[in-house]
Formats: structure tokens, sequence, C-alpha cells
């Protein structure tokens, strides 16, 4: 039968794939191998040998790459990024005093084939605790890949979280120090690659000859990726450290940069096209490195229209390792581009005007005629092309540099009356990643869109009235009440004249309900139309409980200039008075940071607090600041109460399709200006166009169009996606379907120790597939009407949901993980509270959230039973079923801290299991010898040992496994009389070991700082 193979079929396949198509060595299967290392010595000094070096100079670079790659003082990241530099710029080795230091080059990167490729399975690594990667790939025999593969029916992301466990101090994070790919696959899914330390929602997907379906995806992309000079070349030209994070490219970026380079090669120019939000610094950076690198006679210099952008770019690059010259003026970047360095220069687009320059086009004809003079080639990456590229400055930057060959960069379509100037000044596309590809290969989210009346929809108190109706219909009464309480106030606001009450209450009120901004991971922007309207917006959030948690962000910087003349004597404020009086209030307990302003450290303080804080800093109110350019924060919700268009408007939008959590599905754009009333898409798909019939199509490939969906048609549509994944998710239970089927199919059986850990999966995916469906529903649940669901449908939704929480929470308890077992459990209590219809009235024992064994210890097991499975209804396999569990996920997280008494604790629970199966024992007896077990396990330690043994885990861990191993040493026995029993032994001994292990532990132990100077 083919359906369903193990995953040994799939790695043997892919041992073939690796050695018959691919020409790697196989190295063999080192499950037992002693001295498994990221740097095999032999296979390296074989290689370099075969190349021409020393004894003594192999000996040399041998020993600085270990040093290298060991630093037990220094993190992965800085381990690895010292080991791959030696990789990419060769080993500096002096043999001798006086003798000219050589470079031993690790790797052949002009002559790929030339190099070593060979592969490992089953290479046990050793270390703190045991773990074993299914395929090594080794290049001169260092370690530079490591592949998890899972069967196609156990999810790739089991694969992903194997190799991030793998990287952590407590396994096996020595390994990774030379390691440049982390790949995942399985049949079913595929292959997913990222770097030492990138995050699991990270993983990337490469895509290529598409059109190619006749193998499976695992295998056709480890050709891709995996042959000889490809993964020499994405090593070499591909690989980035960007502050702290370690990136490897995505396959568009990978693409624009081979096509660029085919351009950089024929001194063309051209347009490089990539959406919003899909890493256009990182092609820039790239791109960049590899034209200083295979040009040595090149310069390059980044223009750009905005100082922050400017500011930005610098630190990219500084970041990434590429020193860069910022210059001031054009006079000062001519200045430079006369000498042969700096090679890497950035400047502002404005700064090639001239003030002073009453004639344009006869100061064009001057520099057009006296050309400065500039060494080397240079060439010109325009960022925001589409903003930059027509007009007198460019002509000035043109006529300054002609010889030079101009980029351009932007994610933004280009309209068609910027396509003419654009193709003039930076020739064809040199490649396009447009927005609909981003949105399908996940690389950002789809934008949802909800238009908002708030002057017509809110003017009369019946009005506002059915709105708190229709807007709490998802709420539970206790919500509904809780929301009541604030009502009177909010009535009275909402009903006033003024429209800005209306649109704060609106944002508070969501809040108050929807997914992520009411679970506190998420966080939202409010575009004003003026800096007047942004500080009236700002004073009016600080009456409400946004107080603290709102900021406004714009270009004004409060001067004592700014209202000398403003005093009308009229005893009323006018607006800039209001606007300076604002800020100086709001700056006047701020303290300046070296080198800012007050006004920027304010900024920069709320600007790192909504991006890594978004519980205290909710909402950024702003004008035109912080939507666009690299330093734009990601947000989950965008409200627009300003007239914007075109480029602006895309730019800004895309401030929410960023992915940052598993719990983010979607970007919101709530419209209160009526900005896309004339933009419906005639398709019939219920899709907005950001842009119409006036987007450049001349790129070619995809439709350019930019869509946002409609927040109630994608809101059902998702909705019923999430109802029918757990169908089937829960469709193999076996009938009646009741708790216990569901209990043996997520749980398995608790006779067999290993199931819990092996049905681990099925869980993970019912727990994800439940938190999907609960936000789903809670963001059209007071709209279920609208969205075209009958009275009929509502109920059986609302019955369907209880049913799937249901089960997830018995499964929960019945496999004893805690609630915060996964990323994308962080916000489900929240949003259960917030949403779900209570059966029952609100909780508020202090037992509810603690975990089933320390319950039972605390309380005893017949409390516990009633607080925590009163859900099963008395179902006695059930409840003996989820106490087991628990019991047995305990023994299983203890095991290695003291693996003698957890064995014997596991013998005794498959007693107990036995004789409540075999009939041979009653309930209440199982009950209490249950319980007894429970004490036992939670305790660490029987009743009756010593109190010197209680005390201390690791000396209780060594007399436990001293004993178990036939008790104590003859020659201690010999030594001294005064330990009469074996276990007074075995006690001396133990305690003789804990305190020599305490003695000389290294200052680098776990838990103990290290000692100064």
């Amino acid at each position: 039968m083919n359906i369903g193979k193990p995953e040994r079929a799939t790695q043997d396949r892919i041992i073939s794939l690796f050695h018959d198509e691919l020409g790697y060595s196989y190295l063999g299967n080192w499950i037992d191998r002693e001295g498994n290392s990221n740097i095999e010595e032999e296979l390296l000094a074989a290689y370099l040998t075969k190349n021409g070096y020393t004894r003594i100079q192999i000996g040399v670079a041998l020993h600085l790459l270990k040093n290298a790659a060991n630093r037990h003082n220094q993190s992965l990241y800085s381990n690895n990024q010292a080991v791959y530099s030696l990789l990419r710029y060769g080993v500096p080795v002096k043999t001798e005093a006086g003798k000219v230091t050589d470079s031993v080059q690790l790797i052949n990167w002009q002559e790929p084939e030339k190099n070593d490729f060979a592969i490992a399975e089953e290479v046990t690594l050793r270390g703190k605790r045991e773990r074993r990667p299914d395929i090594v790939l080794y290049v001169n025999g260092i370690a530079v890949g490591v592949l998890e593969l899972k069967n196609s029916r156990v999810t790739i992301e089991d694969g992903i979280r194997q190799n991030l466990s793998n990287q952590q101090p407590e396994f096996n994070e020595w390994f990774f120090s030379t390691v440049q790919f982390i790949f995942a696959g399985n049949d079913s899914e595929g292959l997913r690659y990222g770097a030492i330390g990138t995050q699991e929602k990270y993983f990337l997907t490469w895509k290529e000859d598409e059109e190619d379906n006749s193998r499976f995806k695992l295998d056709k992309y480890l050709l891709k990726m995996c042959s000889k000079n490809r993964l020499i070349e994405l090593m070499h030209d591909f690989v980035l450290f960007d502050g702290g994070i370690k990136k490897l490219p995505r396959f568009h970026q990978y693409f624009a940069i081979k096509a660029a380079q085919k351009h950089v090669r024929q001194h063309r120019g051209g347009i490089i096209w990539h959406t919003q939000g899909s890493g256009k610094s990182i092609v820039m950076v790239l791109l960049a490195k590899w034209i200083l690198e295979n040009n040595p006679n090149a310069r390059v210099v980044i223009v750009t229209d905005r100082d922050e952008l400017d500011k930005q770019i610098e630190g990219i690059f500084n970041d990434a390792g590429e020193t860069i010259k910022r210059t001031t003026s054009g006079r000062e970047l001519m200045s430079q581009l006369s000498q042969a360095k700096p090679r890497l220069l950035c400047s502002l687009v404005h700064k090639f005007g001239r003030k002073s320059a009453n004639d344009f086009d006869a100061f064009i004809k001057d520099l057009e005629s006296q050309p400065s003079k500039t060494v080397g080639e240079v060439f010109v990456f325009v960022d925001e092309c589409h903003r930059t590229q027509s007009g007198k400055l460019h002509r000035a930057m043109k006529a300054i540099m002609p010889n030079a060959v101009f980029i351009g960069f932007t994610g933004t379509p280009l309209l068609k009356k910027d396509k003419q100037t654009s193709l003039e000044v930076f020739g064809g596309y040199i490649h396009t990643y447009k927005f609909s590809e981003a949105v399908e290969d996940k690389v950002v989210l789809d934008l949802v869109y909800e238009a908002r009346d708030i002057d017509q929809r809110l003017g009369s108190e019946q009005k506002i009235d059915a709105w708190f109706e229709a807007k709490t219909k998802g709420l539970n009464d206790w919500q509904k009440d809780e929301l009541k309480k604030h009502w009177g106030t909010m009535q009275k606001l909402l009903s006033s004249r003024s429209r800005m009450d209306r649109v704060v209450n609106d944002i508070i009120f969501d809040f108050s309900v929807k997914p992520r901004l009411s679970s506190e991971r998420g966080n939202a922007i409010l575009v004003a139309s003026s800096i007047y309207e942004a500080c009236k917006y700002f004073t009016l959030f600080q009456k409400t409980p946004f107080k603290g948690k709102c900021a406004v962000v714009t270009s004004y910087n409060p001067q004592a200039q700014d209202v000398t003349k403003e005093d009308t004597g009229a005893n009323t404020e006018t607006e800039k008075e209001f606007v300076y009086s604002t800020y100086t209030e709001l700056l006047k307990n701020i303290e300046t940071t070296p080198g800012m302003t007050k006004t920027e450290t304010y900024e920069e303080k709320a600007k790192s607090l909504f991006i890594k804080e978004p519980a205290n800093m909710k909402l950024l109110i702003v004008v035109d600041k912080l939507l666009t350019g690299f330093d734009a924060p990601p947000c989950t919700y965008l409200y627009i109460d300003k007239s914007m268009q075109d480029h602006g408007l895309f730019q800004a939008i895309c401030r929410t399709n960023r992915l940052d959590g598993e719990d983010k599905d979607f970007g919101y754009i709530v419209d209160y200006k009526d900005l896309f009333k004339n933009l419906v898409n005639d398709r019939g798909t219920g899709a907005l166009q950001v842009y119409s019939s006036e987007l450049d199509r001349s790129a070619g490939g995809v439709d350019p169009d930019v869509l946002m969906q409609d927040r109630l048609k994608k809101g059902r549509e998702r909705l019923d996606n999430a109802l029918e994944a757990l169908a089937l998710l829960c469709e193999p239970v076996e009938p009646p379907k009741g708790e216990l089927e569901y209990i043996h199919y997520f749980c398995g059986n608790t006779e067999i120790p290993t199931d819990l850990q092996e049905h681990e999966t099925q869980r993970a995916a019912l727990y994800k597939a439940t938190a999907s469906l609960v936000r789903a529903y809670a963001n059209i649940s007071d709209e279920l009407e609208s969205a075209g669901y009958s009275s009929s449908d509502t109920a059986r939704i609302k019955q369907l949901l209880e049913h799937y929480l249901n089960i997830r929470e018995i499964i929960r308890k019945a496999s004893g993980e805690s609630l915060d077992l996964k990323a994308y459990e962080a916000d489900m209590r929240h949003l259960i509270d917030t949403y779900i219809e209570a059966s029952e009235p609100r909780k508020v024992s202090s037992f509810e959230d603690m975990p089933l064994l320390e319950l039972i210890v605390k309380t005893g097991i017949d409390k516990a039973i009633v607080t925590q499975l009163g859900g099963l209804k008395g179902n006695r396999n059930a409840v003996a079923e989820t106490i087991e569990n628990n019991v047995r996920s305990k023994i299983i997280k203890e095991h290695l801290n003291d693996p003698a008494y957890y064995e014997k604790m596991s013998a005794l629970l498959d007693e107990i299991i036995a004789a409540r199966k075999a009939k041979a024992i009653e309930y209440e007896e199982y009950l209490k010898r249950i319980a007894d077990l429970v004490k036992q396990v939670e305790a660490g330690h029987e009743d009756d040992i010593s109190e010197v043994l209680k005390k201390s885990p690791a000396l209780r861990a060594l007399y436990n496994n001293l004993q178990n191993q036939g008790g104590y040493s003859e020659d201690l026995a010999k030594e001294s009389d005064e330990y009469v029993t074996p276990h007074d032994k075995v006690l001396a001994l133990a305690l003789r070991l804990d305190e020599t292990v305490k003695r000389v532990r290294s200052d680098d132990w776990r838990g103990i700082e290290p000692v100064n100077g």
C-alpha cells in the first residue's frame, strides 16, 4: 500500500535523491557513531590537504574555526556569524612570526563542484540532552544544513519546532554554529527553510518552475535549493546578518537580484517593483554588496526623498555590516564621488537642488556642460522611485551623474501618469512581485475593508440604542452588563454634535470587542487630516481609558515663535496655540535622549512601545508620519479619517498587512471618509480595488490590481472554512463520538507511555483550528444576519461553536496541557470569555486554572473532579483516563530530572491502570490509589525519605539513581564504619557527589552567574 507511508520511506527516498541526483557522498547512518560534530576534522583536513595546504596551516585553521564555533560566552547568533565570516572570507593563518599571513579557504566559492558535498543520516548529537536530526548536509566536512522530515500525515510545523528546540541551550545549540540552512519537509506540504533563530512563522517556501508538477514538492525544491551551484551561491551571496537576526532570501528576492545582476553587467538600469512589505530593503543591501564585491571600480549611491528613510537606510546597511557614508548635500556627495572612497553612499534627493538657482534650465545646462568628475562606475539606487523619478530634482541628479546607471525601487504600482517618465528615466522592469502574488505566498496578509458612516448612523437616540444592540449581539450577558455601565456617558458623546467624539468612541468600542484588539495583542493607527485634528483626537482620547496608552506622532516640533503672534485678545485659543499647548503638555515630563530632540525622544518611545508592548501603547494618531518607509510600524487596524489617494493611500493601508503572529489573519481598514466608494470591482468578487483602470500593466505577468476584500463577505467565507476544517479534523473519531472517544483519538491509550506524545499533532491541530473558529466567529458575531446567515444558521453555528470549545477543553484537561501551550493560544481565554455565550454563571473559583494534579493534592480528588472535570458528566472512564493522562504527561516531563524515581512512578501508574481496566478494584479504591500516586508524582519523592533529600531535587536524583544501579561503592564502605545500612551508604555517596559537583562546576553552569574579573 502506497498511502500513508512511514517517515522512513520518505527519508530513504531523499537520501537517494541527494546521492543519485545531486551527487552528494553518503557518509552513513550515524546513530551509534561517537563524536558526531558540526566540524568533522578528518573530512575537512582531507579536503584542505587535497587543495595544497600544509599540515601546520591546516592545524591552525582547524583550531581557529573550532574556537569561533564554540565560544561559550557568546550567543549562537554571534558564533554563527563568526564562523560564517571564516567560511566566506577564509581563515587568516600565520604559521611563523615575521611570515606573511596566509588565507586558508575552507570552501571553493568560485568552483562549487570542487567542494566535497556529503550527507549523513540519524546524526546523534550528544550534549545536555540527546537529539538526532534526520539528515545533515556537509560541505568539506562542515555541517551547513539540517533537514527534519515528517511523514505526510504529520504537519511540517512539527519538523520546524523540532529544529527550533534543537537550537536551544538545553539541547544541542553548539551544533548549529556552522549551520546555514534549516530545512523541514514532508510529502504532503513540501519544503520550508530558514536560518538559525528563524521563528516558526517566518520559515519560507521556495517557488520556481511552477508548471513542473512531476514529483513531490519536497523533492523538487531540495533539488533546486541543494544543487551544488545553488547551495554555494545562496551561502556566498544571499546570507545576511541584520542587527541580531540572520536572514535568508525569499525566492522573489533571489530572482530579483539575479535579474538585476544581468542588468548591472550590461550597464543597464531599470525598475524593481516589489509590493509593500515584501522586503525591498534586503534586496537593496544584497544587490549593493554584490555590485561592490564583483566590480572593483563600482560605487553605489542610494537616494531617498525623506530624511527618515535616509537615516533608516544608513541603519540597515550598518546593521548588515556595510559601512555607508551619509552625505548632507549635493555638493558633499560630488566631493565624495570625486575621490576613490567611500564606495557606498546615501543622499536625499532634494539635496540635488540649488535654492539660489532662479533659472533652473540654465542651471541644468551649466551642470551638463561641466559635469563633475566621478571616480569609478556609479550605480544609483532610487528608493520609492514613483515619487522621485520625474521633475526638476531628477534632472539635476542626472546632470550631476551623467554616466551613472539608475535602478529604481518601488513597492507601489506605477500609475499611468507616472509610467512614461519612469520608463524614460530607468528603462524597463528588472523584476516584479505584485500584491496578489505576495498574498498568495503569505508574504503579506490580505486586506479587508469596512466603510463606517459615523454621521448618519449615530444621529438619534433610537439609532444609538440600535447600534449598541447590533454591536453586542455576539457578547455574553456579563460582558453586556459591563459595557452598559459606561453606556450613559457614551450615549451623550455619540449623540453630541462632535463627529470626532463619535469616532473616538467607535474606536474604543472596537478595542472592547474585536479580536486581537480586545486581547491586547493588536494595535491600531488613526490617520487624522491635519496636525490640529490629530492633537484634538489626542486630547479626546485622554478622557478615556486610553489615557497613557495612545500617542500623537506628526511632523510638528513645538517652538515658542509658533505662537508669539497668535494672541487675538479674545480669550480663545487659535488652532496654532492649541497644537502648541497640546505638545508642550505631552512633552513636559520627557527626558531627552542624547542626540535627539524632546519630540524625537517621545516619538521613538511611543513607536517602540507600539511595536513591542501593544497593551501599553494601543493607538498612534498620525497625519503623514509612520505611514510610509522602512520604519513605519505594522498594526492590525488602520482607521482613516483623512482624504487620501494613490500612492499615499496604498502605502498607508499596507501598514496593516504585515505578518506578526498566528492570530493575525488580515489587515483591517476602517474608512470614515468613503475613500473607496467609486472603486467597487465589477468582477462580482465583493472586493474593492485600491487602483482601478489607471494601473500600469506593462510589466506583464500576473494581474497587478491591488484588491481589498469586503469584510462581511470575507468574514463569512472564513467562518464557513473554520467550521469545515474542524468537522474534517474530528471526522475520524469513533462513534458514538462521546467524551471517551474524543479522548482516545486526541490523547491515545493511557497504558502506552508514548501515546500521549504521538497524538500531540492531532491536539495541536485541534487547538489551532478552534482558535481560528473563535476568531472567525468573533469578527462577525454581531453581524451574522448582514453576512447572510438565517436565524436557524446562527443558532446552528453557536451550537457548533460551543460543541468544539467543549471538546477542546476536555482534550486540554485530558492531556494536562496548559492554556499557553502554543503561540496561537495566547488570547484564547480572553476571546472565549468575551464572545461565547456562557452556559453557566461566570466562574470566580481560584482553582479554575490550577493544574489538575496540583488541584488534586490541594483539595482532594473528589473536589478536583467536580471543579475541573464536571464537564465529563460522571463518565468514569473519561475521568479516569483524563487523570491518568495528566499523570503520564507529568512523568514524561520530569523523567530526565530523576529517571530512576519516575520510572518507578510509571510502573505504579501502569499497575493501577491495569487493575482498573481488569475491574480488579472498585472505583472508590481506584480514586484513592491514583490520588496517592498523584501526590508522589507532584512532590517528586516518596513520603518516607529523609528530610535532607526532600530539600534538594538534584541530591534526590543522585540518590535514586545510585540506589537503582545496585547501591554503593565497596571502597566507600571500607573507608568508614559509621554508615551501617545500605541506605546510609548510598546517601553518603550521593552527598559527596553533590558536594563535589557544586565545588568544581564552571562559572557558566546553568543558574550560576559568571564570576567577574
